[in-house]
């Protein structure tokens, strides 16, 4: 088995001019298909595109400080608990001053702690007592070396002597760590994926700026939601899928597939969304966004979230069907598409399984605090399910997870259908996983897999190595860019369980190992 892992990426055959002639054929297909969508789409976008206007909305920001009060930052120097009687008469101002944050302490009890830090200003100075909230002190607590931000009230305080805290805390200074992780996440993901692990960074940056500046302004003015989500996304995935994996027939299969889990998505979204009276109302923010202008629809801000939190791992199944099927054919082109179908389709329930755990996961792991919240009420599973507090989570878990599944088969049906349909049969596709006249193999090995006759004897394991890599060796671009021999081959060879035919897994076991 180690021995069929020995061959250099160097010998795998260069595809021959007819497995080229198809693969430019089935982009001449998805084209005739894709511009017009992809030109409706860019339509709506201009159509629907915001004017930026803020007339009617009524926000005081919270970090917009009063006259003579300033946000300032600082490292800490030490930590001390102490009376706060001596900021007791202050403690409406002290209120005053840490609305931004979010937490206002009360004015505390005769004889209770607070905490302080002595701050050193990053702008320079001698340190200030920087009055601490309770609940920080109390769940995180502040220690020397933090940096912090905070309200500095000296300039605004009528008398020193009513003992009213000049400096109160805001929050944390986080942006060294953040900026450290950035760059880790981006060095990670270039060394590991290389040229197309950048691709896909700077891919990210374009949806960001997409959602940024189309479809969150479109939101604030009122535009139709599910319209709203809809294009966005779609914009999101052209640009993502191209930019990232290359324009070859298997990306555009994928984004066929994504374009029909989106609508999924996207309908089901909006029955939900009516269906479960969604309204957001136990959502501090929500409340905020009802109250500032009549054009936000908080209802329809939930929508377009429901639609747009399933797009990444949409965009990972179908991109993973779609190369499934091109590596399937390329090394067995004479498999019948009934047999391709259910073969990749093997590969597309494993990925099924683990993706619907990671979406639930990931949705389980955001919602942690109001999970325990609901534990601690100790209310029966059905009404915390279906609580305000819940619902969103649960019905944004299963909708996605509907979209998801559905894109699996729908998007290898796609493939399937196109690969068919550019014409290219058995002996003059083969001819690509022949070398000197004798088959290789790797399409030995895929055709057994797939219902046809065993490989000659000699043949070693994992031989399909060979053949999966023409995705990696294309001269011209024009052919399918994605997953490489690597990547394929344990796929490959689960996946052959469903077309061998009456063959026993024994049998075929014993057929690869010729």
């Amino acid at each position: 088995m180690g021995a069929g892992h020995s061959h250099s990426h160097n010998e795998h055959p260069e595809p021959t001019p007819q497995m080229l002639a198809a693969r430019k054929k089935a982009n001449w297909i998805l084209a005739a298909i894709l511009i017009p969508l992809t030109l409706l789409t860019l339509a709506a976008m201009a159509f629907m595109w915001p004017s930026g206007s803020k007339e009617g909305i009524t926000l005081a920001s919270p970090y917009a400080a009063a006259p003579g009060v300033t946000f300032d930052t600082g490292k800490i120097q030490r930590v001390v608990v102490g009376s706060c009687s001596d900021v007791q008469a202050g403690g409406d101002a002290a209120q005053q001053g840490t609305s931004g944050s979010g937490a206002a302490p009360q004015p505390p009890n005769e004889g209770s702690q607070c905490t302080f830090a002595y701050t050193e200003p990053d702008k320079g100075g001698n340190p200030v007592k920087v009055v601490i909230n309770p609940d920080v002190a109390k769940s995180h607590g502040v220690k020397p070396g933090d940096g912090i931000r905070y309200l500095n009230l000296s300039k605004v305080q009528g008398a020193a002597g009513q003992g009213a805290p000049a400096y109160v805390f805001v929050d944390f200074v986080r942006t060294l760590p953040i900026v450290f992780l950035a760059v880790l996440y981006a060095v990670v993901v270039i060394a590991v994926a290389r040229w197309r692990g950048l691709r896909a960074l700077i891919g990210l940056v374009g949806a960001y700026v997409v959602l940024v500046s189309f479809m969150l302004p479109g939101l604030v003015e009122g535009k139709p939601p599910l319209l709203l989500a809809l294009v966005g996304s779609t914009v999101i995935m052209i640009g993502v899928l191209y930019f990232a994996h290359g324009f070859s027939a298997r990306t555009s299969t994928a984004l066929l597939g994504t374009m029909f889990g989106l609508a999924i998505t996207a309908l089901l979204a909006a029955w939900a969304t009516d269906a479960a009276n969604l309204a957001g109302v136990g959502s501090h923010d929500a409340a905020t966004l009802t109250n500032i202008s009549d054009n936000i629809s908080i209802s329809g801000i939930i929508l377009c979230g429901l639609i747009i939190s399933g797009l990444g791992v949409l965009n990972d199944v179908t991109i993973t069907q779609s190369s499934a099927v091109w590596e399937l054919w390329e090394l067995a082109p004479e498999t019948s598409a009934r047999q391709l179908f259910t073969s990749a389709m093997r590969i597309g329930r494993d990925h099924i399984a683990s993706t619907v755990y990671t979406i639930a996961f990931a949705y389980a792991g955001a919602a942690l605090p109001v999970l325990i919240l609901v534990m601690l009420y100790e209310r029966p599973l059905g009404d915390a399910l279906t609580s305000a507090e819940l619902s969103e989570e649960v019905i944004r878990t299963l909708v996605g997870s509907v979209g998801l599944v559905l894109a699996v088969p729908v998007t290898t049906l796609i493939a399937v259908l196109v690969v068919k349909a550019t014409g290219i049969r058995g002996g003059a596709a083969r001819g690509g996983a022949v070398r000197g006249g004798a088959e290789t193999p790797g399409a030995a090995s895929a055709r057994v897999l797939a219902g046809g006759r065993a490989p000659a004897a000699g043949a070693s394991d994992w031989g399909g190595s060979d053949g999966g890599g023409s995705a990696e060796t294309e001269p011209d671009g024009i052919g399918p860019a994605g997953t490489g021999p690597d990547e394929t081959e344990p796929d490959l060879v689960g996946s052959g369980g469903a077309g061998a035919g009456g063959a026993t897994r024994r049998g075929r076991r014993a057929a690869l190992r010729g």
